[in-house]
């Protein structure tokens, strides 16, 4: 079993250009070596498998890396300082456009509504009394943001605040 890939343990840039070929417009990995053994993977074909969660994951000399870190590493010669968010919420898209750098609070701005929610709409409950609640919360502080009479409101006043503090990492639905 691969260990992750880790700032402590890390792969060189030189080594990742030696085995993988970077797609910037279709986000795909090859490998431009064969690779023999338990899987005898041809050079040319596409590099890594879909894991956990959606995202693909290339294993390389027994480090598994996770194919956005991977293409912005081999973009920019640097691993990333945060993590790697996909802004379309794709998370085997990873054309070099579709990435950008954000912290951890960045990256729970930029999630779809969840599955469980009662209204079916980003910050936006169903009280007792039957209004409609919008909040939003930031590094582990809540904002109560009014309520409302419709779920069309309170999801209007959700989005103004979460553009107000999240800017482009803000996604309202």
């Amino acid at each position: 079993m691969p260990k992750l890939w880790s700032k402590n343990n890390p792969i060189a840039h030189a080594r990742v250009l030696e085995l993988l070929r970077y797609d910037p417009e279709t986000g795909h990995f090859y490998w431009r070596v064969d690779r023999p053994g338990r899987w005898n993977i041809k050079a040319g074909s596409l590099a890594g498998s879909i894991g956990k969660g959606g995202y693909r994951y290339i294993v390389i000399d027994r480090l598994s890396c996770q194919a956005h870190t991977l293409a912005w590493f081999y973009t920019h010669n640097k691993w990333p300082d945060f993590q790697i968010d996909h802004r379309n919420l794709v998370h085997d898209d990873n054309r070099i456009d579709n990435l950008r750098e954000a912290s951890g609070t960045q990256q729970r701005a930029n999630q779809r509504v969840r599955k469980d929610s009662s209204t079916g709409l980003k910050g936006v409950g169903l009280t007792r009394q039957g209004k409609y609640r919008a909040q939003i919360a930031k590094s582990g502080v809540q904002y109560h943001l009014g309520h409302y009479d419709t779920p069309e409101e309170a999801s209007a006043a959700y989005a103004k605040a979460a553009d107000r503090l999240f800017g482009e990492f803000a996604r309202a639905a």
